[in-house]
């Protein structure tokens, strides 16, 4: 779930003559990490020059790099990110627009948000799909859609009203055709917006989207214009950020928080930690916050210095990395949590927390694995922030899913980076019913990004990132959902890409379900869909390759991560590319239909 980070030095940096060129600076600062792609989860430098240098220059100087970016001269970051970054900027006014008189389907199928309902089942009915066993092994590229100065495409799209809304890494959030993807608009957010957008009508009739930004912004937008309704930050800690999708529920909003501070505890000089995951509930109609809970209850205080003579503070962490679920019959909103960023330990992280959503009180909390703390200092040799005794970074960073049963027997399905897939029960305090492991896990392993669940099977996708051992890194899980028996699994094919750079075969990429079939993303640029029943690949797509766009701009595609496949009407799209945590850079949007 961790952010990508540029430039990153485990050492404090001292500071370089500026004359300098980009290629020396690059050499003795960021070469360490950056050479060596997945194992610290830097990107390499040939993603990083897929981004504009304006975007690289922003994250040395206030973003998730500021606190590398700090020992740094202004001159020397400016170098740098020149060196890596294109000249382009990413403002440039689009091509492709609708014609002004360009219609929006009048179908009532939708996809709304990151898990398609309240309870995040990422489970799309036959009616909203359009789409069957019969007819997914036929689907053909419709069209493509570039993101200009980008190296990884992070926001699932929604759907709604035949228009499609989606965000970018420069803030840009676009309202396309969903059959054309020409552009009816855009609107400039403050930062990337990560989040899938959230629509709802709360507005002056009007449908709403709303979405997160890397500054922990929140957005008000009005659908039909793009203009701004309101906006508000929901979190002041300069390292925050809103990485899941706002679940609207009632008129309030509940908006996850997150953070990268466990970047910046890289930095030796860096006082590890003082940032929480919190959960924000707002009015709607105006952004007024109603409450706001924290993961950890506990607020940090000053706990001793580093052996670099740095401060201390403590307890941290516990992000909310994806959006909440909402159980209405219980009015409990569920999140799951990720490490602890430096010590004490706490009970929080690595958990199911169950809040209110009136008040926003913690109900109950159960932690999967204790004693998780870690930050970006354990990444070689221990450094000095790193919490003694440091955990295998294992956040459960995927929306928990809850499926319904007569006579109130619910289950709540967690899947988290330890490779262990979990059964809990809502009626008891998150009461562990069944716990059933499909792979070794670990820091980019196990499940992590989502699953998706009917209401008798879950499908899980593993991400065991092994070097030189494709044939264990992958594959697609179907287990029972009330015992965790597995069913069947189909493991990752060849990857095409053997070797070439952070070729993978992973799958890291939330699931999505329809009726008869499981579509699952990988590292090596696959989009496959899988027969439910049985597991067998019955569409596979390559998309490590370039591609005319509808907006003009240059796209290639790459390992498929952060979000899953969309289906709505008859067609299917995805994002592809994913230039950090050790994948493929790429910049496109996929749209697929039957022929």
């Amino acid at each position: 779930m961790k952010a990508p980070f540029l430039l990153a030095a485990i050492a404090a940096a001292s500071s370089a003559p500026a004359q300098q060129d980009g290629g020396a600076l690059f050499q003795k600062h960021c070469d360490a990490c950056h050479r060596s792609g997945g194992a610290t989860r830097a990107p390499l430098p040939d993603a990083m020059r897929s981004m504009t240098a304006e975007a690289v220059l922003a994250a040395l100087e206030s973003g998730s790099m500021k606190a590398q970016g700090a020992s740094l001269p202004a001159a020397d970051r400016q170098t740098l990110a020149k060196f890596l970054g294109l000249a382009v900027k990413t403002s440039e006014h689009p091509t492709g627009i609708c014609a002004p008189d360009t219609p929006a389907t009048s179908d009532s199928s939708y996809w709304n948000g990151w898990g398609v309902d309240m309870e995040n089942t990422r489970f799309q009915t036959a009616r909203m799909a359009g789409l069957d066993e019969s007819k997914v092994p036929n689907l053909k590229l419709k069209w493509a859609f570039g993101f200009s100065g980008a190296n990884t495409v992070f926001a699932q799209p929604a759907i709604v009203g035949g228009k499609m809304f989606f965000g970018s890494g420069d803030g840009t959030v676009y309202a396309v055709n969903a059959k054309t993807g020409c552009i009816y608009w855009t609107f400039k957010a403050a930062a990337t917006v990560r989040t899938a957008i959230t629509v709802g009508a709360v507005i002056a009739g009007h449908y709403t989207l709303f979405f997160g930004d890397v500054k922990a912004f929140v957005y008000a937008v009005d659908s039909q214009t793009g203009k701004q309704v309101w906006r508000v930050q929901v979190e002041d800690h300069p390292l925050a950020r809103v990485t899941g999708a706002p679940k609207l529920w009632n008129e309030r909003l509940y908006v996850p928080v997150s953070g990268v501070e466990e970047v910046s505890a890289g930095n030796p000089r860096y006082e590890c930690c003082t940032s929480r995951g919190s959960l924000v509930a707002l009015e709607g109609a105006t952004g007024k916050q109603i409450w706001k809970s924290y993961a950890i209850p506990a607020a940090p205080k000053p706990t001793g210095k580093n052996s670099a003579g740095t401060q201390l503070h403590g307890p941290s962490g516990a992000s909310v990395w994806l959006s909440p679920t909402i159980d209405a019959t219980r009015r409990l909103v569920y999140v799951g949590t990720g490490n602890e960023y430096s010590a004490p330990g706490t009970e929080f992280s690595d958990a199911v927390i169950a809040f209110d959503v009136d008040s926003g009180a913690m109900k109950w909390s159960r932690q999967l694995t204790p004693g998780d703390g870690w930050n970006f200092g354990c990444s070689t040799a221990a450094g000095p922030n790193c919490p003694e005794g440091h955990g295998p970074d294992v956040d459960i960073g995927a929306s928990p899913i809850l499926r319904k049963f007569a006579g109130g027997k619910d289950v709540l399905l967690v899947g988290q980076k330890s490779g262990v897939v979990y059964g809990l029960d809502p009626n008891g305090n998150g009461k562990i019913l069944w716990q059933t492991r499909i792979g070794k896990g670990g820091a980019l392993g196990g499940i992590q990004w989502g699953m998706a669940a009917d209401d008798k099977v879950v499908y899980a996708a593993l991400s065991d990132r092994k070097p030189g051992k494709w044939e264990e890194e992958g594959g697609l899980f179907a287990l029972d959902i009330l015992t965790g028996k597995k069913l069947w699994n189909t493991p990752a094919p060849k990857p095409a890409c053997l070797g070439k750079p952070n070729c993978s075969a992973a799958q890291m990429a939330p699931v999505t379900l329809i009726p008869g079939v499981a579509f699952s993303g990988s590292m090596d640029g696959h989009i496959r869909a899988y027969a439910a029943k049985d597991g067998k690949i019955i569409w596979d797509f390559d998309t490590l390759r370039e591609f005319e766009t509808v907006n003009g701009v240059k796209a290639k595609g790459g390992s498929l991560n952060a979000s899953g496949v969309v289906v709505v009407n008859g067609m299917a799209y995805v994002n592809s590319g994913y230039g950090a945590l050790g994948g493929i850079a790429g910049n496109v949007l996929l749209a697929f239909a039957v022929e």
